[in-house]
């Protein structure tokens, strides 16, 4: 087997053997790090397929039925090495093209591109497509025994490839199938370090870092050093499966002519966006004077941040405490309506 190239950082992601549902939920769920799950999906039937090759995997996912609805196809040429990534020094647009294909037309292609010599590859990568709509077999076949709540499986299919260091506003659990990966993660709190690119103009939705973690130029960005400091590496071959807390920033690259991989976001609603919070906060907070942000963020703490944030309601009778009551879907499309109305107003 081929040797990966050398990761960025000696420091390793905690590793274990697979886990079973109740160890998994008191031990893996709970964690504010990630870990890796050895072995996890190894069972699967499309990772026993892959062991035969590219052609085998191929076949295997084209048994599993054609939802019929095409995925979105990122498409990057030869010479761009794989980062999917802005174009131009004011990111103007991107280095890649997006195409909408069915499953087997990229399958055949990415067979097609595997007997190029590796210079004249196109790289090609369709991102979280989502299982039931797109290969409607998969859930039955690749059965995942752990408490997900009800999380959707989405592939994610291509050939060599980077995804920019970005951020999941929600828990992961990624399994590779096929081919083999290298997350490179760093805590929440490196955000400063990493010089964060446009958060309103993105690459595939959540704002990405500037630096390429494979040839970080220091002189540029001399803060991504101390990002490093606390950078963490995970190797994952097929069956491994690797557990990421939510806002960990995660840099992937993607090995091999055929690289699959499954993963399951859960513990997250997307219309309740801490991120959307932060960007108003900008708008709202930001630019005021020293002395008003810091009575801003006693508010802050004391409703939001405090340890006590939850119970900043409670000396009000239960039926006035409106949006300072507890969480709730009531509460949520009460706070929603509250919003609405204050954006709306000129």
């Amino acid at each position: 087997m081929n040797m990966l190239p050398r990761a960025a950082t000696d420091a390793r992601v905690d590793e274990r053997a697979g886990v079973d549902t109740a160890t998994f939920a008191a031990d893996v769920a709970t964690r504010d790090r990630p870990i890796v799950l050895r072995g996890q999906v190894a069972h699967w039937a499309s990772v026993r397929a892959g062991r035969d090759g590219d052609r085998a995997t191929a076949t295997y996912l084209k048994s599993l039925g054609d939802g019929g609805k095409p995925m979105e196809v990122l498409i990057g040429s030869p010479e761009f090495g794989g980062r999917f990534f802005y174009r131009g020094e004011n990111l103007e647009g991107f280095n890649f093209h997006r195409e909408q294909a069915l499953l087997e037309i990229l399958l055949n292609e990415l067979l097609r591109l595997s007997t190029l010599p590796e210079r004249e590859r196109h790289i090609l990568y369709a991102n979280a497509a989502t299982a039931p709509e797109h290969l409607p077999g998969w859930a039955a076949a690749n059965p995942l025994d752990l408490p997900l709540g009800d999380a959707t499986p989405r592939l994610w299919i291509g050939n060599g490839s980077q995804t920019a260091t970005h951020y999941d506003g929600s828990t992961n659990l990624a399994c590779v199938v096929a081919g083999r990966r290298r997350f490179t993660l760093f805590p929440p709190d490196q955000v400063g370090n990493l010089y964060i690119g446009p958060l309103d103009r993105t690459l595939a939705g959540p704002p990405s870092s500037m630096v390429d973690p494979l040839a970080p130029d220091l002189d540029r960005y001399p803060r991504y050093a101390h990002a490093l400091d606390h950078a963490l590496v995970a190797d994952l071959e097929p069956g491994d499966a690797l557990f990421i807390p939510a806002i960990w920033w995660h840099h992937v690259q993607a090995f091999g002519t055929l690289n699959i991989l499954c993963n399951y976001w859960w513990s997250y609603d997307p219309t309740v966006s801490p991120f959307h919070a932060m960007v108003h906060a900008m708008m709202a907070v930001r630019d005021r004077s020293a002395a008003e942000k810091a009575g801003w963020r006693a508010w802050f703490e004391h409703y939001v941040f405090g340890d006590d944030a939850a119970a900043a309601g409670d000396h009000l009778p239960e039926a006035a405490r409106g949006v300072l009551g507890p969480a709730s879907p009531d509460r949520t499309e009460r706070i929603r309506n509250y919003l609405l109305k204050s954006l709306q107003r000129r």
